[in-house]
Order: C-alpha cells, then sequence, then structure tokens
C-alpha cells in the first residue's frame, strides 16, 4: 500500500510553468510530504496544466482520464482557468486551481486529502509567489526563475492574460537573490556528488 503522502508532479508547457512547479515540489517536500518520480508510486497527483494550445490541452485530458480512481487529483496551472467547464465535463479531479500558487499548495494538498474537492479559479491573475519560496529542481544543473508573472499583450488568440494575468515584475534585487541562492544550492550538489564518486 502506498503512503498517503506521496505526491507525484508533473508540469506541462512554457517554463514559467516548470518554475511553478519547481516551487510547488519544494514547498510540499518542506511540509514533509514525499516527491515521487512516477504516477503509479503516488496517490496524490498534481498536473500543472497548459491550455495556450490545443494540442497540448487535448494532451493533459487524455492523461487526466487514464488516472486510476484511488488516485487524488490537482490540476493546477491555467488549464483550470482556461477551460474549467472541459474539465468538469470530461475528467475527475479533486482540486482546480489557477497557476501561480506557491505555498498555498500545501494547504490544498491537506485539503484533498481529507476528501474535501477544492476549486480556486477567482482572483488568481495576481498571484505571484515569493522568490523566497523552497524549490525541487527538474534539473539539477538549470535553476528556472521567473522574473516576471502575466502579459502586456491584448492578442485576441492568445489566452496568456485570461490565464496569467498583466503584467508584474519582481524586483532586481529580488533575482538576484534568488540566483545567488540556488547557485550556492547547486554548488554544494556539485561538491557532493564528487565526494561520493
Amino acid at each position: 500500500m502506498i503512503p498517503t503522502n506521496q505526491v507525484f508532479v508533473r508540469s506541462f508547457g512554457c517554463s514559467t510553468n516548470t518554475a511553478d512547479s519547481e516551487v510547488i515540489g519544494g514547498c510540499l517536500a518542506q511540509a514533509g510530504f514525499l516527491l515521487v518520480g512516477s504516477e503509479t508510486d503516488a496517490n496524490i497527483i498534481i498536473y500543472n496544466s497548459c491550455a495556450v494550445k490545443g494540442p497540448t490541452e487535448n494532451r493533459i485530458i487524455d492523461a487526466l482520464k487514464r488516472i486510476p480512481k484511488t488516485k487524488k487529483v490537482i490540476v493546477t496551472g491555467c488549464l483550470p482557468l482556461i477551460s474549467f467547464e472541459r474539465l468538469l465535463r470530461e475528467v475527475r479531479f479533486d482540486a482546480a486551481v489557477g497557476p501561480s500558487i506557491g505555498k498555498n499548495i500545501v494547504d490544498i494538498v491537506r485539503r484533498v486529502m481529507q476528501n474535501n474537492v477544492v476549486v480556486e479559479v477567482d482572483n488568481v491573475s495576481l498571484a505571484m509567489p515569493s522568490l523566497e519560496l523552497p524549490k525541487v529542481l527538474a534539473n539539477p544543473i538549470i535553476s528556472v526563475i521567473p522574473v516576471n508573472y502575466g502579459c502586456l499583450g491584448s492578442c485576441a488568440y492568445c489566452c496568456v492574460v485570461h490565464a496569467r494575468g498583466r503584467l508584474r515584475s519582481y524586483t532586481i534585487e529580488e533575482v538576484v537573490e534568488r540566483v545567488k541562492r540556488d547557485l550556492a544550492a547547486m554548488g554544494r550538489k556539485r561538491e557532493q556528488t564528487w565526494l561520493s564518486s
């Protein structure tokens, strides 16, 4: 039997989603959840989704349909904002929340574990998680650091502004501090790798 605190996080789409997924993983790990490398080993599955392109949205919907009913499913990212009606119509989920949820993921996972259905898709277009939050890197030698969220454009064919809101930026100081922190962490990991070989 799989322990109830094992979580699998899968990211779809852009590098901003990758950065958000790294923070999701970091916050959950810090809260005592165990991140696992496959859906089979998890009892909670988090899809950090994208809906900017139709084929990607279809791929996510298809993947969601294949998740066993025994697993708790959390859909975060742009898809719940852009195609919430489709999610309701076509797939099963325990939570649907917008992008850039940062440390709020811990509360959402705990609520889902208590068999609550969580839907938080309102007022998320101003979300901007702190760059000081913990993260688990998707790639041990690459750190994705967002410098802003949202978009200045108003293109009729694009849904980014709808999903992520108007452009808002981190300060230069916040970005520089995050770069320093991630470089130091990577240096320690490299040192550990060399020592273990």
